[in-house]
Formats: structure tokens, C-alpha cells, sequence
């Protein structure tokens, strides 16, 4: 059984665990198989995302996106969720009966869903009211049990404290389980590390001047600074945080659009990851998103939109010819009824669609 984080709060009682759902058969492989399964499934097409000189949104800024909604499961928590697995498993901490747990309202869910479906485990996912019908679907459609929270936390207020504590009981009720815990797990921000960043720095040759990583968990954050202070590539890293989140130090509060900032501060955060924090509104996830969609033909998730509304502020004094990448977490088809819903933005935001229609500063060369 995991052990619980020092931090973690011991007493929880749960009036709404699904029982049924620990009668269920659980699957299993060998473990001679599932190396083989790694190399010659689905999931041998993680990482390797496209690297794409963005020419038209901002055409006096060198910006590269790194489209991680090309990965498999649609998104960069593709990664982390294979390299977490691999560790356990490699570390006997996850063996062929096994049931993997985790705390996810979408993409790292989805990513276990889908390497647990290859790799024959029982994935439980402890999600929230707030999670979207879609994301529901998708991690069922995957074979991934649900364990719904609608209550928050009577101590910290929020629905991620009341999933934890969910992962917890789940971990105490049912045998061999394991929690992957994307919040505190090194083997998340290794997989940036070794992946993620090494191909950015690969593929510019080492030159990467600016870097933009939307936050969450930090470990795609983590990962990418400490490749790059290893490497001595000099990059100066914003980390894009959402206004509302605690990561960097801010007030939790109410927040739309999912996918970066997070309602407390994650145990993979250290001091001095980032050179600078930029904040992004909700309404700035939108405006960036209908502006990618609108100039380049991307349709991106709500932190590609984040991410771009950062690179906005600050590219005045960012000096001509240099380098920039932008980290694009997913995809937008997840953001169909509420980005991409001209109803849903109209009812949250008003009409604001002058800030994307008829850019001055879109090429069309």
C-alpha cells in the first residue's frame, strides 16, 4: 500500500465510496510483457510532439509552440502518466494485480486511463463535480473507474483537498493499491526532463532563450529547469500560473477553465524554478485561444491560450532574434462547449469577441 505524504491529513471518512466497483476482476500481465506492450503500442508514440514556429500571431517574435495535444492521449500528461508507471513498476511498486489510484478532473487521468487500459491495470480516478461530462466519458471509454467527490474539503474549502483525502481512504480500503501521485512524484517531473525538454533543446541546437510552462503540478516546470540549469542552456523561464491559483504564492479562488494553477502549493514546487511568474485570467485563456485558432489554425486547451496572453505581456522586452518556446499542454476539442461556445462566452464574459476578430497583427504573407 502507498504510504501517505507527511503533509496529508489522517482522518477522513467517506459516505459516498462506489463499494462495487473493488469486486471487480482485475486484470493483469506479465511483467516480462509489458516492456514489449511499452515499445510496440499506442504508447510508443509519446513524446516526439511537433516543434512549430508560430509566424503569424505575433510575426515580430522567433516563437516556437510545442503541441503536446499531438501526443496519444491527447495531451503533455501523456508522459508523466507512462513514466510514473514505468518507475513503479520497475521498482516493484506496482505489480500485475496492482490498482492504479490518482486525483485527476482530466488530461493525467486520461494519460493513466489509457497506458493502464495497454498495460492491463485497474485504474481508479477519483474526480469532482467540476470535471467535465466529456473528460468523464473519455476516461470511461479507457476501461478507468470513476470515483466521484461533490463535496469540498470542511478544512481547506476546495474539491482537490476532498479528492486527496478520497485517494487516501481508497488507498486504506482496497489491497495492493498504489497512488501515483502526479503532485509529489519526482518520476512527473523526470519525465520532462528526459523527454519534453531534451527535444526542444535538441531540436533548436541548444538555443532556447525563453521558455513558457504553464504550471500545475509543477512537474513539467520542474523538469524543464533542471534540464536547463544542468545543460547551462541560460533559458529564462516564465512559468505561466492562473490568477486564483496558490501556486506562486496567490489567493485560491474560483476559477472556469481547468489545466493550470491548482488550489494549493504541490509538493514537486521548489524556490527558484522560474526567473518569473505571469499570471493569466480565465478571460485571457479564451481570448488566447480564439486568437490561436483565428491566426495560426490551432485549436488549443485553455493553458495554450494562458500561455500565449504571457507571451503578450512581456514580448516587448523580449530583444530581437531571440529564441522562444511556448509549451502547449492539449488540444481544444475538451473546450468545445465552453472556449470554442460562443453561448458559454457570451454568458461568462459578454460579448468580446473584438479582442480575436480582425487582428491587425495577423500575416498573411
Amino acid at each position: 500500500m502507498a504510504k501517505q505524504p507527511a503533509c496529508a491529513p489522517q482522518r477522513y471518512v467517506s459516505t459516498d465510496v462506489v463499494a462495487d466497483s473493488r469486486e471487480r476482476p482485475r486484470l493483469g500481465l506479465r511483467e516480462r510483457d509489458r516492456q514489449e506492450i511499452i515499445n510496440e503500442s499506442i504508447l510508443s508514440t509519446i513524446g516526439h510532439t511537433p516543434l512549430v514556429r508560430l509566424m503569424r500571431v505575433f510575426p515580430d517574435c522567433h516563437l516556437f509552440a510545442k503541441l503536446e495535444g499531438f501526443n496519444p492521449g491527447g495531451s503533455a500528461k501523456d508522459r508523466p502518466a507512462l513514466h510514473m508507471l514505468k518507475e513503479a513498476m520497475r521498482s516493484g511498486a506496482i505489480k500485475p494485480c496492482t490498482v492504479v489510484i490518482e486525483s485527476s478532473s482530466g488530461n493525467l487521468g486520461i494519460g493513466l486511463a489509457q497506458a493502464c487500459r495497454c498495460l492491463g491495470l485497474r485504474f481508479i480516478c477519483v474526480v469532482d463535480s467540476k470535471t467535465t461530462a466529456q473528460n468523464i466519458r473519455i476516461l470511461k471509454a479507457y476501461g478507468a473507474e470513476i470515483e466521484m467527490v461533490c463535496e469540498p474539503d470542511p478544512v481547506t474549502g476546495d474539491l482537490l483537498g476532498a479528492r486527496i483525502k478520497r485517494v487516501q481512504t481508497l488507498l486504506k480500503t482496497i489491497e495492493d493499491s498504489f497512488w501515483t501521485n502526479q503532485y509529489a512524484n519526482l518520476s512527473n517531473a523526470g519525465a520532462h526532463y528526459r523527454t519534453t525538454m531534451d527535444e526542444i533543446a535538441t531540436e533548436l541546437d541548444g538555443r532556447v532563450d525563453y521558455l513558457f510552462v504553464p504550471t500545475s503540478t509543477c512537474g513539467t516546470l520542474r523538469g524543464c529547469a533542471e534540464y536547463v540549469r544542468d545543460h547551462d542552456l541560460g533559458t529564462y523561464i516564465f512559468a505561466v500560473d492562473a490568477v486564483g491559483s496558490a501556486i506562486f504564492g496567490g489567493q485560491p479562488a474560483k476559477r472556469l477553465i481547468p489545466g493550470h494553477g491548482a488550489a494549493r502549493c504541490p509538493e514537486l514546487y521548489r524556490a527558484g524554478l522560474a526567473d518569473e511568474c505571469l499570471w493569466a485570467t480565465d478571460l485571457d485563456c479564451v481570448v488566447g485561444c480564439r486568437r490561436l485558432v483565428q491566426s495560426e489554425g490551432i485549436l488549443a486547451g485553455g493553458s495554450s491560450g494562458a500561455v500565449l496572453t504571457a507571451v503578450e505581456q512581456v514580448k516587448e522586452r523580449i530583444p530581437p532574434g531571440a529564441t522562444c518556446v511556448a509549451i502547449f499542454p492539449d488540444r481544444g476539442e475538451r473546450y468545445l462547449d465552453t472556449i470554442y461556445s460562443d453561448e458559454w462566452v457570451a454568458e461568462h464574459f459578454g460579448d468580446i469577441a473584438h479582442f480575436w476578430q480582425n487582428q491587425r497583427q495577423l500575416n498573411h504573407a
